[in-house]
């Protein structure tokens, strides 16, 4: 079991968590994941990374409260004990030899994406930035952002903060600006990561994208996170989850993801109806 140092309220459905689990933060890397379960009879459910402490021996987790199994975590409060915590797993991000990148990150994705900036700089890598959400009080992590970019653009689609637009729009306007980007790692919704995906190609520049939003079990062995790269199918927790976002199919990931949306809107309402009667 391990201890909740820390918990915080990062806008109406995002919750933070600084965890004891000096193993986990002695190895983790940017682009892993834990595997962690609330409580003795909680399913197994894969979380990111969100950053790392190895000298406080801490790992924080960023998770969005939208089914049964975050609504079951986030009853859990700072000196209680989550039942499961295992990691890292997966692959860590490649972040060595990057002189200039530009990190987008959309949504909830931008917990992802600020541990591979933080890195990147702390590498003397030059990050520029594009983060966005959906509007001003889902914004998360924007002090970290600035810390570990030289250049931040703030987006919000309904114009409420920053600039009215998609990350996109300012992701084009840096590379029309001049800014030649070694690589562009992009990490958020399917959806975001095919469009980001779609402009970088015009412009001829690499870009990694994470698909973790399509784990389930974590191990490769329920085949959740199965998707096609490149015409070969790869599995997004062992093989992953940064794949080459040019060869991935992400109609077929976003379709298949679709397919679990009746069992997940199940498991929130039996969470639901299990809170209230507690």
């Amino acid at each position: 079991m391990n201890k909740i140092i820390r918990k915080k309220s990062l806008n109406p459905t995002v919750s933070l968590m600084e965890i004891e689990a000096p193993l986990i933060a002695r190895k983790a890397e940017p682009g892993q994941f834990i595997i962690f379960r609330a409580k003795e009879d909680s399913e197994r459910v894969p979380l990111t990374i969100a950053d790392f402490d190895r000298e406080k021996g801490t790992v924080t987790i960023i998770y969005q409260i939208v089914g049964g199994s975050t609504m079951e975590l986030d009853t859990l409060n700072e000196g209680e004990y989550i039942h499961d915590f295992v990691g890292p797993l997966g692959q860590p991000s490649e972040t060595e030899g990057l002189k200039k990148v530009a990190v987008v990150g959309g949504g909830v994705g931008c917990a992802i994406a600020y541990p591979i900036a933080k890195k990147l700089s702390a590498l003397g890598c030059e990050v520029h930035s594009v983060v966005g959400f959906r509007n001003k009080d889902l914004v998360i992590l924007e002090d970290e952002f600035k810390a570990a970019s030289k250049e931040l653009r703030m987006m919000t689609d309904d114009g409420s903060y920053g600039t009215k637009g998609l990350v996109t729009n300012a992701l084009e306007e840096l590379i029309k600006e001049g800014n030649q980007y070694d690589e562009v790692i992009a990490i958020g919704p399917l959806i975001m990561m095919k469009f980001v995906c779609q402009l970088t190609k015009k412009y001829d520049i690499k870009t990694v994208v994470s698909m973790n939003p399509i784990m389930i079990d974590g191990t490769g062995m329920c085949g959740g996170c199965r998707l096609t790269v490149g015409g070969e199918t790869k599995f997004a927790c062992v093989d992953g989850p940064d794949f080459d976002g040019h060869l991935v199919d992400f109609d077929e990931a976003m379709h298949r993801g679709t397919m679990y949306r009746e069992f997940e809107t199940h498991a929130r309402e039996a969470s639901c109806n299990l809170l209230k009667q507690q």
